[in-house]
């Protein structure tokens, strides 16, 4: 069975009803029924490539979750119209066959399409567990045999096999020799009355195997919702978040990870997934109830304390001095906190009407804050440098001794994926695209500038300020904030942070979810300021 026999060919999805009754019977004999059915087809099926129908070899993990063979890759094209990220690995895409379905929107860059390191070692112990190497005949009597009838979608009439005594390692012969399609239909084992009790021999040395692979190498533990980085490894989503409110470097390989603001969003791995739910169910189950919501992990909806005071931004330093008896209460406890975190929100000056908070003292959108510093005086008040880390919406609050705790949804950017296509979009509407030399971008709509080009706007703006020796660049402001970010992801936060300008038009910021919508608004700020209407 030649490789291009079915790459070409849009894969079905994955057999959701085969892993469920796969599930369903593996718990059975997690509770001491050893007599179970067991399709053992869909375990095979979870190392098998959907295209070229073989194991698969060397797995890429594809943004939208689905994996293929390398070799099953469909045809790379230059991708056009996209400026952001701009980098070469981001130049080169394709279509995905699982185009239009569930989070996929059909581009990948082929830059995002890691190697799966841990689905290769995985597929690696499926080959070692249960390929026969150097056996001899199959000495088992011949009644006790199995045999195995089903459907191609390629052909209408059906196949059969003897599979020997061993369902699972009859089944991965047939897949390693290309006879039993990843599409195949209307499986049937014979004889049926043995199907019922057959104890599955390969299989529990299968799972021990495979639960060998799977702890996270961060916590260490079973893998929980597994996310792959596109370097290729793989971690509980949980775990990706908690490393990259710190770092945006991989934990175990040190590359730049471009999600530290998309990782809630990101697809899970759903090989990984299904793999871990159908072979060791019980282990997800006990695992999931023993997750606790730890703040440094779960805090996509949490209860956080809040102070009610300015603007505050991610990445950004935020400078504090603690007076008010509340606010010192409020920030002691933090400190005793194990994650050292609070909000930060602004007054809602205007008494403006917020959806679920009413005419609540201060606005919706806050950043939450890390204590880097904290010098507490002799009088009781206290000196605080805090980090911005992430955006969050508050859902409700009450009142504490005083201030304000604030239950809070997280709010995280679109994947970078989006961010692309949505730039593709809007700069495609505009016939040959000008280059960024030649367009003009004083007067350019901001809608119909590149991402790379609204970036442009604002470092020509912050350069020509610089040199007519503008205030809010003076060398006090730029030992607090520091230079101009060279990271068109950044530098909003940072341009936000110096530039004089109204709170309420900053506060506009912290609602966005794309790089570049927060880079158009920076360029109406500069068009603004340049037309003197503020």
């Amino acid at each position: 069975m030649e490789d291009a026999s079915t790459a070409s060919s849009p894969p079905p999805r994955d057999r959701d009803d085969d892993l469920s009754a796969a599930s369903t019977a593996l718990k059975s004999e997690d509770t001491g029924d050893n007599q179970f059915s067991l399709p053992a087809h869909s375990i095979i099926r979870l190392i098998q490539c959907p295209c070229c129908s073989f194991p698969l070899r060397t797995p890429l993990r594809l943004p939208c979750g689905n994996t293929i063979c390398k070799s099953c890759l469909p045809p790379i094209r230059q991708r056009t119209g996209i400026t952001y990220p701009a980098n070469d690995e981001r130049k080169q895409g394709f279509t995905c066959y699982w185009e239009g379905e569930d989070t996929c929107f059909g581009e990948h860059c082929l830059g995002d399409c890691g190697t799966d390191v841990l689905l290769s070692r995985l597929v690696g112990v499926f080959d070692e567990v249960l390929a026969n190497r150097g056996a001899g005949p199959d000495t088992v009597e011949p009644d006790a045999r199995f045999s195995l009838t089903w459907k191609s979608s390629q052909e209408s009439a059906t196949r059969s096999a003897r599979i020997g005594s061993d369902l699972l390692r009859g089944v991965y012969d047939l897949v390693k020799q290309g006879r039993f399609d990843y599409d195949a239909s209307e499986v049937e084992y014979t004889p049926v009355d043995r199907i019922q009790h057959w104890n599955g021999q390969s299989l529990g040395r299968l799972r021990e195997a495979v639960q060998n692979e799977l702890d996270c190498q961060v916590c260490y533990s079973l893998i929980l919702d597994p996310l792959t980085t596109c370097c290729g490894h793989t971690f509980c989503r949980g775990c990706v978040a908690m490393v990259m409110d710190h770092s945006d470097l991989c934990p175990l390989c040190r590359r730049k990870l471009n999600m530290s603001s998309t990782v809630r969003s990101e697809p899970i791995n759903n090989r990984i997934s299904n793999l871990v739910e159908a072979l060791l169910p019980a282990q997800v189950v006990s695992r999931r109830q023993g997750y606790t919501e730890d703040a440094t992990i779960g805090d996509e909806e949490r209860t956080i304390p809040l102070f009610v005071s300015s603007l505050s931004f991610p990445t950004m330093p935020t400078f504090l001095h603690i007076f008010e008896p509340r606010y010192r209460t409020m920030i002691q406890r933090v400190m005793q906190s194990r994650d050292k975190k609070f909000g930060m929100v602004m007054y809602n000056r205007s008494g403006r009407l917020q959806q679920g908070l009413g005419r609540a003292q201060f606005m919706q959108y806050g950043t939450v804050l890390l204590v880097e510093r904290f010098e507490l005086l002799p009088d009781g008040r206290s000196l605080v440098i805090a980090s911005g880390v992430s955006r969050f919406k508050v859902i409700s609050f009450e009142m504490l001794d005083g201030y304000h705790v604030g239950r809070i949804q997280r709010v995280d950017d679109i994947p970078i994926s989006e961010e692309e296509r949505q730039e593709s979009l809007e700069t495609s509407a505009i016939s040959d695209t000008p280059s960024l030399a030649s367009v003009d971008l004083v007067s350019t709509s901001p809608e119909c500038l590149s991402t790379q080009q609204l970036f442009q706007v604002a470092l020509n703006f912050v350069e020509k300020n610089r040199r007519e020796g503008a205030t809010w660049l003076h060398s006090r402001v730029l030992l607090a904030y520091g230079e101009a970010p060279t990271d068109p992801a950044l530098f909003p936060w940072w341009f936000a942070s110096v530039l004089p300008l109204w709170e309420d038009e900053k506060y506009h910021l912290l609602s966005t979810t794309s790089v570049r919508e927060r880079l158009k608004m920076v360029v109406r700020w500069v068009r603004k300021s340049e037309s003197r209407e503020w």
